[in-house]
This record gives C-alpha cells, structure tokens and sequence, in this order.
C-alpha cells in the first residue's frame, strides 16, 4: 500500500512526457488526458478539449438513438406499403431495431424526451422516407409526409405479430373447420 501511496505522489509533481496534441493524435491525447485527470493533475488537462469531448458523447448517444430509429420506421414503411415483400427477415429487422432503440433508451434515459420534440421526429421521419423509398425503388411521395404513428406504438408494439394473426384469422374466417385440408373436410 505505501508502494502505491508513492507512485501516487510521485505521479501528481511528473508531468511525465511532452502532451500529445489534440489535432494531431486524438487518441494518443485522449490517454494522456486521462493520466493527468486519474493522477489529479487538473491544472495540466487539456479542459476545453475534454469538455468538448464529453459533449460528443452526449450527442454521439443522439446521433445513435435517431438512427435506429429511422431504420426502425423504414422497415415499418416497407411494410406497410409492400406487402408482398414481407418476409421473416424484414419482421426481424423491425424487432432487433425496436430491441436497440430500447436498449439506447433504457441505458440513456434522458434521450426520451427526444421523442416528443417535433424537429427531432421530422429529422428521423425524413431519414426514414429516403431509406424506404431507396431501398423500394417507390417514389418518395408514395410515403405519408409525417409519421403516422405514435413513436411508442412503433417501438413497444408486436404489430407484425398482431397482423399475422389477424391475416391468418381472415384466411381461415376463424373457423376451426377451415383449418383442416380439404381431404379432412370430406365427408366419409
């Protein structure tokens, strides 16, 4: 324990090598900027970069939350509005981005708020017209002009599920009898 006690101390008075740049080497000064703070050299840090730094992090969680979430309303967008193109793969596109926009959300809580600001959804909304109708070769003006649906009921809701049910309900008018094949429904 004094071992330690005396790196301690003799790490506080060395400012040890020449500090990287910020503009050069990002990483290398990001490891020296964390010696000097974990050594409590506060006076040698590089303060304005770190607080710049600390708010990219902020704003990167953002960057991250939007994303997923356009992709999640792209998905939803193609499946809505192809029909025929729905498959197992895209339903498990749209359940790992719900997963993921969760994730972020329960991780970050303060990026909730994010869902109800009006530029944000228009931002991601946007986002989310050019990848659905990139990826459908569907004209842009072929999508809704603003989200038709509640941010909560795209991440939270088994929509896919439900609808499956409801498809194969209608299918089969919900009758028991209609399930059988028709070699089981003929008379004997």
């Amino acid at each position: 324990m004094v071992v330690k006690a005396k790196t301690l101390v003799a790490a506080r008075h060395d400012p040890g090598p020449a500090p990287a740049s910020y503009d050069q080497d990002v990483v290398a000064w990001s490891v020296e900027q964390a010696r000097l703070l974990r050594a409590g050299l506060f006076h040698l840090a590089d303060v304005e970069h770190i607080a710049d730094e600390i708010e990219d992090v902020g704003k990167s969680e953002g960057r991250e939350l939007a994303s997923r979430m356009a992709v999640l309303l792209a998905h939803r967008l193609k499946w809505e509005f192809q029909p025929t193109h729905r498959s197992d793969s895209r339903e498990n596109t749209i359940r790992e981005q719900q997963k993921k926009v969760l994730r972020r959300l329960t991780r970050t809580p303060s990026l909730r708020p994010e869902l109800e600001k009006s530029d944000w959804i228009e931002d991601v909304w946007g986002d989310a017209l050019t990848a659905a109708a990139s990826e459908t070769g569907m004209d842009i003006a072929s999508f809704p002009d603003v989200c038709p649906w509640p941010l909560a009921k795209v991440i939270l809701d088994n929509w896919t599920l439900e609808e499956k049910a409801s498809t194969l309900q209608a299918k089969f008018h919900g009758s028991p009898e209609s399930c059988r094949t028709a070699e089981q429904r003929r008379p004997t």
